[in-house]
C-alpha cells in the first residue's frame, strides 16, 4: 500500500480508519485523529510546523511493514459497530470511573497540599465522567436504537418512521460536539499530569492512577474515533437510503 503526496488532502481520521496503527503515529505528533480527525494531512502540519513528507514516510513505512493489521472495523456492518461500542467502550468507562474518583479523591487528601494540581485533575475528571454518563445515555436510548433501526428495515426491505429528532445527523452533530468537549477536557488533564508522568515522590496509587488515567484516555481517543470517523458517517448514509425514495 503505497501513499502517494496527493495524500496530504486525506483526513487524519480516513488513515485511522483504514488502519488504526496510524494512530500511534498521529499521536506521538501531538495530532488529535479522534475529535479533529477531519483535518487533513496538509492542514495540520503547517498549523503545528510538521514536515508533511517525513509524516508521510513514517506512515507509508508502517502501512507496508508485515506486521498484524489492526481490527479492520470500517468493514464491520454498523449494527455490529453499535454493540461492540455500547458494550465495550461503553463499560469501560462505566467501570473505570468510580475506581478512579476513588483514588484521585486520595490522591488529593495525602498528595494535594505539595501538589495542588490534583485538585484541578480530580475536578476536571469527575466533571468528564459526568458527561460522559449522560453522553452514553443518549446514544444508548436514541441514536443507537434508531440506527438499529434502519439495519433492520434494510435487512426485511421496509421503510423507517422518520424520527422526533428529524435527521439523524442532528443527534450526531450534538454528540461529536460533546466528543469535542472531552477530548478538550483530557488534553488538559494530559497537561496537568505531565503525559501521565507522576512525580519523584508519587507513591503507589499516584502511579497506578495516572497509568490508568493514560489508559483511560487511550481507550476514549479509540472509543471517539469508532463512532466520529467511522460509525457516525455509515449512519448518515444509511438514512440516505430511505431520504432518496
Amino acid at each position: 500500500m503505497e501513499i502517494l503526496s496527493n495524500n496530504t488532502q486525506k483526513q487524519i481520521g480516513q488513515f485511522v480508519a483504514d488502519d488504526y496503527r496510524t494512530a500511534a503515529i498521529f499521536s506521538k505528533y501531538g495530532i488529535d485523529f479522534c475529535c479533529k480527525g477531519h483535518r487533513t494531512i496538509e492542514e495540520v502540519c503547517n498549523k503545528k510546523g510538521i514536515d508533511a513528507n517525513q509524516l508521510l514516510d513514517e506512515l507509508e513505512a508502517l502501512l507496508n511493514s508485515k506486521t498484524d493489521q489492526s481490527i479492520d472495523y470500517k468493514s464491520w456492518p454498523v449494527d455490529l459497530l453499535v454493540d461492540y461500542i455500547e458494550k465495550k467502550h461503553h463499560r469501560y468507562v462505566e467501570e473505570k470511573v468510580p475506581v478512579l474518583r476513588q483514588f484521585l479523591d486520595k490522591l488529593c487528601r495525602v498528595h494535594g497540599e505539595r501538589h495542588p494540581e490534583l485538585f484541578q485533575i480530580n475536578e476536571l475528571f469527575t466533571a468528564s465522567a459526568g458527561e460522559l454518563a449522560a453522553h452514553m445515555k443518549k446514544e444508548e436510548l436514541i441514536l443507537f436504537p434508531f440506527v438499529k433501526k434502519m439495519v433492520s428495515a434494510v435487512i426485511n426491505q421496509g421503510g423507517v418512521e422518520a424520527p422526533h429528532f428529524g435527521t439523524v445527523e442532528n443527534p450526531i452533530a450534538m454528540m461529536m460536539e460533546e466528543h469535542d468537549n472531552e477530548g478538550e477536557r483530557f488534553r488538559k488533564i494530559a497537561e496537568l499530569t505531565n503525559n501521565y508522568n507522576p512525580p519523584a515522590d508519587a507513591c503507589n496509587t499516584y502511579r497506578v492512577t495516572f497509568a490508568m488515567l493514560d489508559e483511560f484516555e487511550k481507550d476514549l481517543h479509540l472509543h471517539i474515533h469508532l463512532e466520529n470517523n467511522i460509525l457516525f458517517p455509515k449512519a448518515i448514509k444509511l438514512e440516505q437510503q430511505f431520504t432518496k425514495e
